[in-house]
């Protein structure tokens, strides 16, 4: 009787123990430095278990069945780790090392400019999947608009065509941006344009944030952070997908991407074509872009050979003239300033009270901004015995396209064009449609020696560098003319040539100086030559000669306080050369634009604990805290002013700084439920600022010296994703997003600012796996949920007005109100 009862008992539990599922989740790491792996891929018994680690090296498998079960970890660059796992209810929390391989990825440009927690610097990594997650067709800085000490705009309101980004109140102007190691600022105006790159963020598989000056970087040197972007990711099996969006204001992202994983263990191509349209939240404020991406390559044990092209044509609607204050405030009063000083005749008044904060100063129906921008890049990363590797990469960047223009009422002289005598009257003004034509190209080459010993991680060390030359043509014609003068079709009426040649040498090293005490030194010296010939569209000789030579030293240690605890402390010097609007742009009675200094410290305090346990099992918690004191000397700040084709003008300080605390935290519990935060707490100031205003006479008046703020900079920035799985393959989030008044100009003038907004978004995403096709993910963004009326961009100016008193006049970039975008995405 016995017997039969433990027989019933066993049988009746073998149906239990059938279905026990527990969850298996845990951090994959590289086994020797514990830097974590983001985006390493989890296989469970050889089928994908999840997509993949996130950016903090973390994965989750919801629930393992029952029995013994192979996990397989691979990462490109390692080893692959196979690792045995025991269904089980219970949840398993794992921490798996992951061995350097001899199999070479082409990362090591990417890597050698790339921060890690020896570096004692301030920085974020994304993953693929994390882009992936936020990407609806957007322009990538929308995409990043969560990450610490982050603001962003749209020229047209709705994150597509025009975008900019600042991070702890710098411009991209101040933001180095990096293509696998190789620059993308335009050399001239240190902008990076991503609008000539639409729907980039698809082929990206990795991207870094670093705030501060941060590592040496090939380009223009990093005044507020920098943003390093890898597209060299090696997909081992062949894919094919496609994303569409669709949404408010008539936007479109339509895509396919295409790879054919590794062709007999070492071929690999990879491709996507991209369109974006949209009509923008702005009237006339519409946009028309296509990109596209291509890489071969050709992998071996020691070697990897890979070419790159991409390109991204953009056609887009003048919006960066903004709207005027009363078109949102509906001041009357002040909208009559506008019209008694000229800002407005009486039809566009009229305008700016029927189309409201939607008002487009622009009425030509070809009013737009037309550019081609065309990336070659060859790289090459080769083993060098077993602790040495080498990265190489030549590139060529070729743009060119126009501004078109219609013009009313300008003087001939102004075009070189003559006047024009009918009868007994002499003509002098015509009304006329211009073009505006950039021709450049951007070549060079860049390397990065790296020595990474297998059998001792105490010391590694990069020695790098970088020659770049960037020629560019700068021209206008007429190609429209109401009294068409002596000027012939596409009238030549300016033209000067620019020439930069840019080259430098770093090299860094860290140094495992105790078990618990790491020390990090970095040497750069960069120098450049800058030459401009010509007149420019004022009629004004424009010729420049300007050399620079910089060196920027940067130090750093690491003390692990405990296991995933560690605080850090760095200081580095970046200095900078004037951008070319510095010189041919240059406000009246302002001295020659100087190269601007920064001396750069952080300092703080991470925890990473990927299995903390507090919340329950599988939970994973990360804290940070960074200080910064950003100390500059001559910092070439905004006047609040912008140039004919919307570029910010800017004039030399002698001191400034900014200093201010990023808090940052994230917690997730069971794969179910996730917060994310972050908070820039700062003070950003000017010392001994002096306002200049003019007296009925156009005489300047300097006021006293004093304190002020600086222009665009915000004291408080926090971003917040609450996101949950409710169901498997559903994930649903809200983001919100502060950030706290800006000033237009350095006066700190409360008549010139941008009122402080909240935004709250939320977004849903739905996966299945039929059959037919390996996933089909629904999407939902609503932007703007609360459908707040906001503007987040602006300029001010001010000039003695027909009363004969000072008067200023702001223009503002209204951001939209609640709008949608939904995409439908089918992996093949």
């Amino acid at each position: 009787m016995k017997n039969f009862f433990l027989s019933g008992v066993a049988l009746l539990a073998l149906p239990l123990s059938s279905w026990a599922q527990g969850p298996v989740s845990g951090s994959v790491v590289d086994a020797r430095t514990r830097v974590v792996l983001p985006g390493a891929t989890i296989l469970l018994d050889g089928a994908p278990a999840s997509s993949a680690a996130d950016a903090n090296g973390v994965f989750s498998l919801p629930s393992v069945p029952a029995g013994s079960h192979e996990l397989r970890i691979t990462f490109i660059g390692y080893q692959a780790l196979v690792r045995r796992v025991e269904g089980q209810p219970a949840a398993q929390q794992l921490t798996l090392g992951l061995q350097p391989s001899g199999v070479l990825t082409g990362e090591a440009l990417v890597t050698a400019s790339r921060a890690n927690e020896r570096t004692a610097t301030a920085y974020t990594n994304l993953s693929k999947q994390d882009l992936a997650q936020r990407n609806f067709g957007q322009d990538l800085p929308y995409l990043l608009d969560q990450t610490p000490s982050v603001v962003v705009n749209s020229d047209a309101g709705a994150g597509v065509g025009y975008t900019d980004i600042r991070i702890r109140g710098t411009s991209n102007t101040g933001i180095n941006m990096t293509i696998n190691g190789v620059p993308l600022n335009d050399a001239e105006s240190h902008g990076s344009f991503l609008v000539n790159l639409p729907d980039l963020a698809s082929s990206i598989n990795s991207l870094q944030v670093q705030r501060g000056v941060g590592t040496s970087q090939n380009g223009g040197a990093a005044f507020g952070a920098s943003i390093n972007i890898s597209t060299l990711d090696v997909r081992r099996e062949a894919y094919a997908e496609t994303q569409n969006t669709y949404g408010s204001f008539n936007t479109w992202r339509n895509n396919v991407q295409f790879g054919t994983g590794l062709l007999g263990g070492h071929f690999m191509v990879d491709g996507r074509l991209s369109r974006v349209a949209s009509d923008g939240y702005m009237n006339r404020g519409s946009s028309d872009l296509k990109s596209y991406y291509f890489s071969a390559g050709y992998q071996a044990k020691n070697t990897l050979l890979k070419f790159i092209t991409f390109s991204g044509r953009e056609k887009t609607y003048q919006a960066w003239n903004g709207v005027p204050e009363p078109a949102i405030t509906g001041n009357r009063a002040l909208l009559q300033n506008y019209i008694d000083n000229g800002e407005l005749s009486e039809a566009d008044a009229a305008r700016v009270l029927q189309e409201g904060r939607r008002y487009s100063y622009y009425t030509y129906d070809n009013q737009t901004d037309n550019y081609q921008q065309n990336h070659y890049q060859l790289h090459l990363s080769q083993g060098l015995g077993q602790d040495w590797n080498i990265g190489a990469a030549l590139h060529l960047t070729r743009g060119f396209g126009y501004y078109e223009n219609y013009r009313a009422n300008r003087r001939f002289s102004d075009y070189n064009l003559a006047n024009v005598i009918i009868g007994g009257d002499t003509i002098t003004r015509t009304n006329l449609v211009d073009r505006k034509w950039l021709d450049n190209y951007f070549y060079g080459g860049t390397f990065a020696l790296n020595y990474q010993p297998r059998d001792n991680d105490k010391l590694q060390a990069t020695i790098g560098g970088a020659w770049n030359r960037f020629d560019n043509d700068h021209y206008g014609e007429v190609i429209w003319a109401q009294y068409a003068s002596n000027g012939n079709i596409r009238h030549r009426y300016y033209f000067n040539d620019a020439t930069k040649t840019d080259y430098n040498a770093y090299a860094r090293a860290t140094w495992q100086v105790l078990p618990k005490l790491g020390v990090y030194g970095d040497v750069q010296v960069r120098h450049i030559t800058y030459n401009i010939n010509g007149i420019e569209d004022d009629q004004n000789d424009v010729t420049t000669r300007a050399r620079y030579t910089f060196f920027n030293p940067k130090a750093g240690a690491t003390y692990a306080l405990a296991e995933g605890q560690q605080l850090y402390a760095s200081f580095a010097v970046g200095q900078r050369e004037p951008v070319r609007a510095d010189f041919t742009d240059r406000p009246a009675g302002d001295q020659t634009a100087k190269a601007e200094r920064l001396n750069d410290f952080e300092g703080g305090y991470r925890l990473n604990m990927p299995n903390a346990n507090l919340l329950g099992p599988r939970t994973a918690l990360r804290l940070e805290a960074n200080y910064f004191y950003m100390h500059y000397r001559n910092q070439l700040v905004a006047t609040g002013q912008l140039n004919d084709v919307g570029t910010a003008l800017r004039t030399n300080v002698a001191r400034s700084y900014r200093t201010g605390l990023e808090l940052t935290g994230s917690a997730s519990a069971n794969d179910k439920i996730s917060l994310s935060s972050t908070i820039t707490v700062s003070r950003n100031r000017i010392l001994g600022y002096r306002d200049v205003t003019y007296d009925a006479d156009y005489n300047p008046v300097v006021a006293e010296a004093r304190t002020s703020t600086i222009s665009y900079s915000p004291s408080v920035v926090s971003a917040h994703t609450l996101e949950g799985q409710p169901l498997k393959g559903l994930r649903v989030a809200l983001l919100y997003k502060t950030v706290s008044r800006q000033y237009l100009d350095n006066s700190a003038n409360y008549g010139r600012r941008i009122m402080p907004y909240q935004v709250m978004d939320f977004r849903v995403r739905y996966a299945i796996h039929p059959t037919f096709v390996k996933e089909i993910e629904l999407g939902l963004l609503v932007n703007n949920v609360l459908n707040r009326k906001y503007v987040a961009n602006g300029y001010t100016y001010s000039y003695l007005g027909a009363s004969g008193g000072l008067d200023t006049f702001n223009w503002y970039f209204p951001q939209a109100t609640r709008n949608v975008l939904a995409s439908v995405g089918v992996k093949f």
